[in-house]
């Protein structure tokens, strides 16, 4: 009994296997989805698949035993060779009811690969090449291009397709066709209408969510520039813009797109909507409810993004994992984002409401989803139904922002005015206070007022009473180098005046004698000894000259000024001056003066004191070196005379050079120097000669400083 059971079982399984080799496929109006008007061929049950390019299987009579059940919207990568290439043959019986008889029905194929589709052993369309009669391979991505046709008979027809494909080069390296619905499918009478009207309510739908979209990030960013201190709002203004992004990646799905753009558009649209809820939804929350935001939160929304940003990269193979970590991903931040809000409930206040209503109703259209494709379904089939849900779920979050934001500002506004009327009511609470406190400071200000005058009074004094302290340190030094300088001449004068008085005594014994000869030649070497006895009386008188000219005030009077003469001058004075105060100070020193210097106008107290104080620093910095050396130069660059005191010395510190010129500015130690020599020099040079001084040092190797005299006063001789 039990074996003829058997033998029952296995005749029926081979009766209807072959029943099913046989199948013809009804098609009918009734099959007709009722939005798009189409039937999806390739994923009708009764295709049969064989694996070849053989070209004859278009033929109506050939044996079909041994080809593979096989529906088109089933082929994958397994079926591709190491090239990477799918090609292969469909074949399935059909047959029209009267429904579909003589009325037009269309035929649409998949974009990313070439297809030759028969009819009774009748090539009717070509889409793409498939590398037949030696042709190069060519996919089809053309437009839609759907085949319009009518059937006139009820018999039953073979549809034959020839399908050639390949995988994608991008990961997860899926057959390009795979993320399509399917490859072939049938459109009733009504599909262009139908498909005319589906386009224009997805583009009406699609330009609403984009342009909303982009004016409310573009809105937000224009008020986080505003008002960058309200950090929440880079939050909202990044959250709006990835949402918007993702919509417009979403849009740009269209036929006629290349397999790459299609998967750039689908991979941008998955990022940012990824990060848009998975990352900135409960970062949003939790900045706009106060709440201070934990590391380990973050860490852990950001694995959750990385993980399901990887799941897209993962062969199809792997989509029950998908199906399984995304709604949970979605769960756990939907819990995230309800525990705030429970947990912050009672604090919520104006603004803060937005974000939960708006929260809300992002999250109706999933339930409402959930609930019409699970009772409805018909009625979510309507693709005007359905984009309307779409635009509460995309634009309820988006709008509340801006109420929260507007709200927000409100609430500063708000704010503001409730500072502004206490500062008033604060302001006329103190002003009898400030009235009777004006008279007292008045009388304070008054009074500081005249103690500030005669402080000033006195600082001018002081400052006179420096300058003049300067100015007769100054003159103490070189009064010093004049001392030695005149005693030259004196004693040139001494010596004569002597020699003199002696020619004369003999020049009286002579006449006495009555030699005559004798006595005029004595007169003669007389006469020269008075003649150098007027030399050096001249120049010592020039030397006491120009210690009277240094130490009385300047006139201001620019005059034609030898500049290697006085430089020279004050060289030497400088220079015998130390020695004078110090017999133990040697120093070398050395001039290199352009002989084709003109001379040029200027103060020369003025300029004599400036290189006065440069020479004596350049001397005092060379005392502790083993071997010191001063050195004056001058040049005439670019119609500019350039006068340098250089030293090897010490060097200034770098730290010290920009305050070298400032009033009261000493490296000497104290008691040593006024600070007020070179601020001194600096003012006549700039302000008085409209030139400029500079200073270049390195420690340890020396210091150099620099005169430039513009060419308005320069003048030839």
């Amino acid at each position: 009994m039990k074996s003829f059971k058997i033998l029952l079982l296995s005749l029926f399984v081979s009766i209807n296997f072959c029943q099913a080799q046989d199948t013809t496929i009804i098609l009918s109006a009734s099959r007709l989805d009722k939005v798009t008007h189409q039937i999806k061929l390739g994923e009708l049950n009764g295709w049969v698949f064989k694996q070849e390019p053989n070209p004859d299987r278009a033929k109506i009579n050939i044996d079909t035993t041994g080809w593979k059940r096989l529906r088109p919207n089933q082929l994958s990568a397994k079926y591709a060779d190491k090239n990477g290439r799918v090609e292969g043959w469909f074949r399935i019986k059909v047959k029209l009811d009267s429904s579909l008889l003589h009325k037009p029905i269309y035929f649409d194929f998949a974009s990313w690969s070439a297809t030759e589709f028969y009819i009774d052993d009748r090539l009717v369309a070509t889409r793409g090449n498939t590398a037949k009669d030696a042709k190069a391979f060519r996919e089809y991505n053309g437009d839609l291009d759907p085949l319009s046709m009518r059937l006139d008979t009820s018999v039953t027809h073979i549809l034959s397709l020839h399908f050639v494909g390949y995988l994608s080069p991008l990961p997860p390296h899926n057959l390009k066709t795979q993320s399509l619905n399917a490859i072939v499918t049938i459109g009733g009478p009504n599909y262009i209408k139908n498909l005319l009207k589906s386009n224009i309510i997805e583009n009406s739908f699609y330009t609403l969510w984009i342009v909303v979209g982009a004016i409310l990030s573009i809105l937000f960013w224009l008020f986080l520039f505003q008002n960058p201190k309200e950090k929440n709002l880079f939050w909202v203004a990044l959250y709006t813009s990835a949402l918007t992004i993702y919509i417009w990646s979403f849009s740009s799905y269209s036929i006629g797109i290349t397999y790459i753009e299609h998967i750039t558009y689908s991979n941008i649209g998955r990022w940012f909507i990824l990060f848009s809820q998975l990352l900135l939804l409960p970062i949003i929350l939790i900045k706009v409810f106060e709440r201070k935001i934990k590391s380990n939160l973050i860490i852990s929304l950001a694995i959750l993004f990385v993980i399901n940003i990887s799941l897209g990269y993962l062969p199809n193979s792997f989509s029950l994992i998908r199906v399984i970590i995304f709604p949970t991903s979605i769960i756990f931040v939907l819990g995230i984002c309800l525990y705030y809000i429970i947990t912050s409930w009672k604090s919520l206040k104006g603004a803060q409401w937005a974000i939960v209503i708006g929260l809300v109703f992002s999250i109706i259209p999933f339930i409402t989803i959930f609930l019409l494709t699970s009772f409805f379904k018909e009625l979510f089939k309507s693709l005007f139904v359905s984009s309307l849900f779409f635009s509460v779920f995309s634009l309820s979050l988006p709008l509340s922002l801006l109420f929260y934001v507007s709200m927000r500002f409100k609430e500063m506004l708000q704010e503001v005015q409730a500072n502004a009327q206490t500062v008033v009511e604060l302001s006329e609470e103190k002003r009898e206070q400030a009235v009777n406190q004006q008279k007292v400071l008045e009388a304070e200000v008054t009074r500081q007022t005249s103690e500030i005058r005669q402080t000033l009074e006195n600082l001018k004094s002081t400052q006179s009473q420096l300058i003049q302290s300067e100015k007769m340190a100054s003159l103490g030094e070189l009064t010093a180098g004049i001392a030695h300088e005149i005693q030259n001449p004196l004693n040139f004068v001494n010596n004569f005046s002597e020699v003199s008085t002696e020619m004369i005594d003999e020049m009286k014994e002579e006449i006495s004698k009555g030699d005559l000869d004798e006595a005029i030649a004595i007169s003669e070497d007389l006469k020269q000894n008075l003649e150098k006895i007027s030399l050096h009386g001249n120049r010592a008188s020039n030397i006491v000259k120009g210690m009277l000219e240094h130490s009385r005030n300047s006139s201001g009077t620019k005059e034609l000024t030898d500049i290697n003469a006085l430089a020279d001058e004050y060289l030497k004075l400088t220079y015998h001056g130390l020695r004078a105060k110090d017999k133990s100070f040697n120093s070398g020193f050395e001039t290199h003066f352009d002989s084709n210097l003109p001379k040029i106008k200027v103060i020369p107290q003025d300029m004599g004191r400036v290189l006065l104080n440069l020479i004596n620093n350049a001397f005092y910095a060379v005392k502790t070196v083993e071997k010191p050396l001063v050195e004056i130069k001058t040049e005439l660059i670019e119609n500019q005379v350039i006068i340098k005191v250089s030293d090897n010395g010490t060097g200034i510190p770098e730290e010290e050079k920009a305050k070298i010129f400032q009033p009261f500015f000493t490296t000497k130690p104290t008691g040593q120097g006024t600070g007020l020599g070179l601020s001194l020099a600096y003012d006549m040079i700039t302000k008085g000669h409209g030139g400029t001084l500079k200073v270049e040092s390195t420690q340890g190797v020396g210091t150099e400083f620099i005169i430039t005299l513009p060419l308005e006063f320069l003048e030839r001789h």
